[in-house]
């Protein structure tokens, strides 16, 4: 009985190995080249990784694009805003000349109303006489009133010649040196404020920083009461303003407005004051 056991414990045993054997045995090809098994889980993982460093890519290309739009907007606004920036200055200094003009027409008005009244006034007392005879005036010798007129003749003459330079034949080299001829042989003149603000701002379209400056100085210091004071504060911001210093200029500005509230010099100082 022991001996037909031990057959089939040996039987299964031959069985068992044999079928370990055939599941170890490599895979040969039709060449008899032994192959290796595949392994698929790799493969896909490696496809997915593929998959999302593309999606990542076509995301960070859209928002390559979408920033790179977005500069050229900010560009082309930032040019706009430049143009509109040149076209109020523009403005703004056609509009200072248009209102230099009219101050210095009503100021002109003013002057040749006061000297035809004391014209008229000195010719009636010259006519009037003192008693039933006219007594003749000597014309050898002329009168003192007489020599003060015609001085005053000679000064709005040469007053008024060196403002056409500027308001008619557009002269402006030649309007220069005849202020500063005017000045010398009017200093107290009572066109001197307005003259040597004509004399600044003419300096000052020349970019001559530090002789307008002087003349507007002249101004604000020597002719307080002078119309042309607010303006001349203006233009020594704006000049300190273009020569980079913003303190100074703010300064000016605000002083401008805080004394002269309701002039049109006013505006534009705030206007300025807006761009600093």
């Amino acid at each position: 009985m022991v001996k037909p056991n031990l057959q089939g414990v040996t039987l299964c045993v031959a069985l068992c190995v044999s079928t370990s054997l055939q599941a170890q045995a490599p895979v040969y090809d039709v060449d008899n080249t032994p192959t290796q098994p595949q392994v698929s889980v790799g493969t896909e993982g490696q496809s997915s990784l593929e998959q999302r460093i593309v999606v990542l890519e076509r995301i960070v290309q859209s928002r390559t694009e979408m920033q790179h739009r977005l500069q050229q907007h900010l560009d082309t606004m930032q040019g706009e805003i430049d143009e509109l920036r040149g076209a109020v200055e523009v403005n703004t200094n056609q509009l200072e000349k248009v209102l230099e003009r009219q101050r210095e027409l009503y100021l002109e008005i003013d002057k040749r109303v006061e000297a035809l009244k004391q014209g008229s006034g000195m010719t009636n007392s010259v006519n009037t006489p003192t008693s039933g005879n006219i007594t003749p005036t000597p014309t050898s010798t002329p009168s003192p009133s007489a020599t003060s007129s015609a001085s005053s003749q000679d000064e709005g003459e040469a007053y008024e010649a060196a403002v056409n330079l500027i308001l008619k034949s557009r002269e402006y080299d030649k309007a220069i040196p005849a202020f500063q001829s005017f000045l010398a042989e009017f200093p107290d003149s009572g066109y001197a404020p307005n003259a040597h603000y004509w004399l600044g701002q003419l300096l000052f379209n020349k970019q001559r920083w530090s002789e307008a400056s002087e003349q507007f100085n002249i101004v604000i210091n020597k002719f307080s009461d002078s119309a042309k004071r607010p303006d001349a504060l203006l233009k020594l911001g704006v000049i300190s303003e273009r020569q980079g210093n913003k303190t100074e200029a703010r300064t000016l500005f605000e002083q401008v407005i805080q004394e002269y509230p309701n002039s049109s010099a006013t505006k534009l100082a705030q206007s300025r004051l807006n761009g600093l």
